[in-house]
């Protein structure tokens, strides 16, 4: 039996059956058209292909991939709303789980009634949920609407009682879905400080979320989900690497390059060795070829992979019909040591794209590692800052 906190999932597989065709013509006659072809028509669909980890309790993991990847899935067969097709899963202790916003919130009850609710479905006596009930309406900020019915609450008042109702009920067991996109930022950040006091108390948390600055605050393991399957699990930071660079590699192939102006040739550089080191010097080459001379605005961009810069410079210029050399120059690189990619682009006087926004090299720096944040505080971007310190005991 496992110790309450642990989880333990063993070669899961999950797969769901394609979408029923309607019964109209077209249909009808794709359907002939994949039989003739031999892909056989409506069939199943792998959303998870052998899942295979463990998690210790008092463990914080990030589940992160892109949409369909099976992280909600694998959520939802922890928390037995689903089966596995095949293997097992084994949870250890009470679950608190927030999925969706209203999952376990039943509309026709107060948010009085709910938490009561909620904390019965938990297993805990009522005199537990009485203890805790004020610091979960406090925390939830529904003072004034508790012995309202839940049905007339937003999206938003749904999420924050369902946070502080799974987390405050103290479950050996959290699982956090994106719903905390719903709550406004300083919710969020009220949520990621309850999930490092929560996880300080010894819960496991499992925390899926497309927001990877979330996730690497407040999780030290990461799990990366891509069709169902485990490309990496370990450390936080390396494993949101990976992740970064798939999807940096990704933007690349879906990127078109027959915009008014082409990209050439790029090249970056640092030193006189030719390396990029940590506040040393770095420049970008650029050859580019536009199609009619126009004025236009270029932007330059580096990111850890997504399209969302670390910073980003613009420069507003005329290209003259042919080949054009631009040079950029910065004195002091404010980046730590790993890979980042320069992303591109050239816009029209009216926002239009001449050339689409999209990655266009990548480059490794050497230097020293980030200093880290305290765990839950959400850092926008990594940027090294050097500074002398001096401590003095009185």
């Amino acid at each position: 039996m496992l110790p309450d906190g642990a989880i333990e999932a063993n070669h899961l597989w999950k797969r769901f059956r394609g979408d029923r065709r309607r019964r109209v013509l077209r249909d009808e006659l794709e359907r002939i058209v994949d039989r003739m072809r031999g892909r056989g028509g409506r069939g199943w669909k792998w959303a998870l292909q052998d899942i295979d980890f463990a998690i210790e309790p008092g463990e914080a993991v990030g589940l992160f991939g892109v949409n369909g990847s099976g992280k909600s899935t694998l959520l939802k067969i922890l928390t037995r709303v689903m089966y596995p097709y095949a293997g097992n899963v084994s949870v250890g202790g009470r679950v608190g789980a927030l999925i969706e916003i209203k999952a376990g919130i039943h509309p026709d009850l107060t948010g009085r009634e709910n938490i009561y609710l909620y904390g019965s479905l938990l297993g805990l006596p009522r005199k537990h949920v009485a203890d805790r009930f004020d610091n979960i309406v406090a925390f939830a900020e529904l003072e004034d609407a508790i012995d309202r019915q839940v049905k007339f609450y937003s999206s938003g008042m749904n999420m924050r009682l369902g946070f502080a109702v799974a987390a405050y009920l103290e479950p050996d067991v959290l699982l956090v879905d994106e719903v905390l996109a719903v709550g406004d930022a300083s919710f969020q950040q009220k949520c990621l400080d309850r999930m490092r006091e929560v996880i300080a108390d010894g819960t496991t948390l499992v925390f899926v979320s497309h927001d990877l600055a979330a996730v690497e605050a407040i999780c030290s393991r990461g799990i990366w989900l891509a069709g169902g399957e485990v490309q990496f699990d370990g450390p936080i930071r390396e494993s949101l690497s990976g992740y970064r660079r798939s999807i940096e590699e990704h933007s690349e192939s879906l990127t078109r390059r027959d915009g008014v102006v082409r990209l050439v040739k790029v090249e970056v550089a640092g030193d006189d060795d030719g390396r990029i080191r940590t506040e040393g010097p770095f420049s970008v080459r650029m050859v580019m070829e536009a199609a009619e001379a126009g004025p236009a605005t270029l932007y330059l961009g580096v990111s850890e992979g997504p399209g969302t810069p670390i910073f980003s410079l613009a420069r507003s210029t005329f290209f003259a019909s042919g080949e054009t050399e631009i040079r950029c120059a910065i004195e002091t690189l404010p980046l730590p040591r790993g890979r980042f990619f320069l992303w591109v682009g050239v816009f029209g006087a009216k926002g239009h794209d001449l050339l689409q926004w999209h990655p266009a090299e990548h480059f490794d720096v050497i230097g020293p590692e980030l200093d880290p944040a305290p765990r839950g505080v959400v850092r926008l971007a990594p940027v090294h800052v050097t500074a002398d310190w001096e401590i003095e005991g009185r």
